[in-house]
């Protein structure tokens, strides 16, 4: 894996190899390292994974972006640091984007479950009301978002789907992040992690959880997992990851962490992701 800063405005295809993009790396209270939000590319593809609360401004600062440029997103929970910034997107390509002559809407690759979820407990609020049609209809998830389906691989004993999305293979694996007495992911509510392209693991938000880091270690050349630099209910602290097998530990870049990064002592790991820095998969 190659690490490159990222040129402004950063590139969303490229010549074919698959590559990250962070443009935040920081907790839901980070100022300085933004929410932790990211770009998969990978030849004429990209895709938006979450969109926090400081993630119209982050995009700008760190990788030269407008809103405007992204056609493809996922979301892995419905925390605000993930999906803060979210209707601003959809409300912006809708009333802005949509003026030009080829304008297609977002698309949005998520599960019928999560969906409902995501429209009725996060979106509906602020996004319903905007306009009605000629007979008082109200707009709808659909609206903003053409939905693309992953397939369900196993409901257990791990909530597991998988797409292959115009060349970039994603498998969605459950974690046990919320609420914080939840004993296991069948428990928890939904969240979600990536193992991407058969190579590299993303943990997303999640408690501690070996058996997690296990199933995937072997199988990826780099981990890059949330990480909190106390002991924290719903996030895996560095305490708990340093009990990981040193090989383990080798493959693992932290992110989400605190913008107090520098106070901490993390060099039992590969590193921490950076933002603004583009992570290349040769």
């Amino acid at each position: 894996m190659r690490i490159v800063k990222c040129k402004k405005p950063f590139n969303l295809t490229n010549e074919g190899k698959l590559e990250l993009a962070y443009f935040g790396t920081g907790t839901a209270f980070g100022r300085e390292l933004f929410n932790n939000n990211f770009i998969i590319v990978k030849g004429n593809t990209h895709l938006l994974v979450d969109f926090g609360m400081t993630g119209p401004i982050a995009m700008r600062k760190m990788l030269g972006l407008d809103v405007g440029s992204i056609a493809n997103v996922f979301i892995t929970h419905s925390h605000s640091d993930h999906i803060g910034g979210l209707e601003y997107l959809a409300l912006y390509h809708r009333y802005v984007i949509s003026r030009q002559p080829d304008y297609r809407k977002l698309r949005m690759i998520i599960s019928e479950e999560y969906q409902q979820i995501l429209w009725e407990l996060s979106l509906r609020g602020g996004m319903e009301w905007n306009e009605t049609s000629s007979n008082g209809e109200k707009l709808k998830f659909e609206d903003y978002f053409d939905p693309v389906r992953p397939k369900l691989v196993s409901s257990s004993p791990r909530l597991t789907l998988e797409i292959d999305f115009e060349g970039i293979h994603l498998e969605l694996f459950g974690t046990n992040h919320i609420p914080e007495n939840a004993r296991s992911q069948k428990d928890a509510f939904m969240t979600f992690g990536l193992f991407i392209d058969n190579r590299l693991m993303v943990s997303g938000d999640t408690k501690f959880d070996p058996k997690l880091i296990k199933k995937y270690a072997d199988k990826s050349e780099v981990i890059f997992h949330d990480s909190s630099f106390f002991p924290n209910p719903v996030h895996s602290s560095i305490q708990e990851l340093r009990t990981l097998d040193a090989n383990v530990k080798s493959k693992i870049y932290l992110m989400h962490y605190g913008d107090d990064y520098k106070n901490y002592d993390t060099s039992d790991f590969a590193g921490l992701v950076k933002q603004g820095f583009r992570y290349i998969f040769d």
